[in-house]
């Protein structure tokens, strides 16, 4: 992701977080995972994706599109290495409210088209850019964008984005709370801070930009996952969890 607030957090509060997502949710082994981009291929470098399963890293969501003109050129080439290593796939595009949401829509569904099946998670849109749209704009750029994408895969979208941009750029709107929410929030505590826009809980926290796993080359974005879904081999598609 592009937004970047440099404070971690110690894995070891990570089952901490997840208590405080989901009250009365039975805590276990978090499901953890990165995010990337063609950030994390410095040169061309791969990604060693089974050295970030045997890491314990579950899921990765990887960027997929933005905008209706860009396609991650690594994109096809990391889901084919964590279909094969066995990582939950997420895809995302990331969102340019200049341009029709219909056709960005469109363009996203057609690049992630055969990650839509076992093992693949929901669509997601990453939302963290105004393009100076009023909120008012912005809302509805966002409602057709998601309706269109969920026409299309079938699938109920993830919304990314962190606190800050939706308390102002979307006016902290609570039309979009039955969305699953994937929270950026480097706040270096064991959980995030008060979720904007009505959300009772999220479903994703990415908690560092500057997280430092095996396989992966420099700097990544590491996420959490808080069980608000249910149960993550359900959620990611597959009839049994993963390793198993």
């Amino acid at each position: 992701m592009k937004v970047r607030r440099f404070s971690k957090i110690a894995p070891l509060l990570l089952a901490g977080a997840l208590a405080a997502a989901v009250p009365g949710h039975a805590v276990a082994e978090p499901v953890r995972g990165p995010d990337v981009a063609s950030w994390q291929h410095p040169g061309g470098s791969p990604i060693d994706w089974f050295s970030v399963r045997n890491a314990g890293h579950d899921f990765a969501m990887v960027k997929a599109t933005e905008s209706l003109n860009y396609v991650n050129p690594y994109f096809v080439q990391d889901c084919l290495a964590m279909r094969v290593a066995g990582v939950a796939r997420g895809a995302y595009h990331y969102a340019d409210p200049t341009q029709s949401p219909e056709a960005q829509a469109a363009f996203y569904s057609t690049v992630v088209l055969g990650i839509n099946g076992p093992g693949d998670m929901p669509p997601v849109l990453d939302l963290e850019h105004s393009a100076g749209l009023p909120p008012a704009a912005l809302i509805d750029w966002t409602h057709r964008y998601l309706n269109t994408v969920q026409q299309l895969t079938g699938r109920q979208p993830i919304i990314y984005t962190y606190p800050t941009f939706w308390r102002t750029a979307m006016a902290n709107t609570n039309e979009f709370a039955g969305y699953p929410l994937w929270i950026a929030d480097y706040n270096g505590q064991n959980t995030p801070g008060p979720l904007p826009g009505g959300w009772s809980n999220w479903t994703f926290w990415q908690y560092t930009s500057t997280g430092r796993i095996p396989g992966v080359n420099g700097d990544v974005d590491l996420n959490v996952y808080s069980g608000a879904q249910g149960d993550f081999a359900r959620y990611s598609n597959s009839a049994s969890p993963f390793g198993s």
